[in-house]
């Protein structure tokens, strides 16, 4: 019965991963549909969204099985809810990573304001964050998360000059605000996706060790 549940455990847990790692796949898209007129990502990205929607429907519906059908003990517990806390973080991730390929089509059909240079660190960040954070949750290593979650600083730092410059341009030529408003929006986006990240970084220490 414990090597059941231990197997099952091993699943979900596998399972949540392979949805971060499938909206780590979605960034770079996103990056592309932003920064390469034509690209045509967003059906890619949108696509692959759709499987991080299925894939939390069938996480969640297992972590209640395991709930009912075992009984688990408490750090087994600790582990089911780091996967059901986090499966709503990891859908939301890739709804704003959908965004920004949504945005990024939006501006594709006008000369671009300016090169998102800033933006495109932010998605390089997010990416290197998702891969340490999936990193951290296969080694159960509280340092790795917390590594990850300091990833989040420099995200916000981004997000801040993306802010900053943006404000310019609008202040320079009116001509400049509704793409400034659009980019602003990616901005967000990203910032979001950054925070979503943090919260289940900061979930580890507890499933873990017990401890908050």
């Amino acid at each position: 019965m414990r090597e059941t549940l231990e197997h099952d455990l091993n699943a979900v847990l596998q399972g949540a991963l392979t949805m971060l790692a499938t909206v780590e796949r979605m960034l770079p898209m996103a990056a592309s549909a932003l920064n390469e007129p034509g690209s045509r990502k967003l059906d890619d990205v949108r696509a692959l969204d759709r499987e991080v929607d299925a894939q939390e429907i069938r996480l969640e519906a297992e972590c209640l099985r395991l709930i009912a059908l075992h009984q688990p003990v408490a750090r087994d517990l600790r582990l089911i809810a780091l996967v059901l806390k986090s499966l709503t973080d990891i859908e939301r991730m890739g709804d704003y990573t959908v965004h920004v390929a949504e945005d990024g089509e939006e501006l594709s059909h006008a000369p671009a304001l300016k090169r998102y240079v800033n933006l495109t660190l932010m998605i390089e960040r997010l990416q290197e964050m998702a891969a340490a954070l999936r990193e951290a949750i296969a080694q159960r290593s509280v340092e790795g998360a917390m590594a990850a979650h300091s990833m989040d600083e420099q995200v916000d730092d981004l997000y801040e000059q993306v802010q900053r410059e943006l404000v310019t341009y609008m202040l320079e030529d009116p001509r400049n605000i509704s793409k400034s408003l659009i980019l602003m929006r990616v901005g967000r986006s990203l910032e979001r996706i950054g925070d979503h990240m943090e919260n289940v970084a900061e979930r580890v220490q507890y499933w873990v060790t017990g401890q908050r």
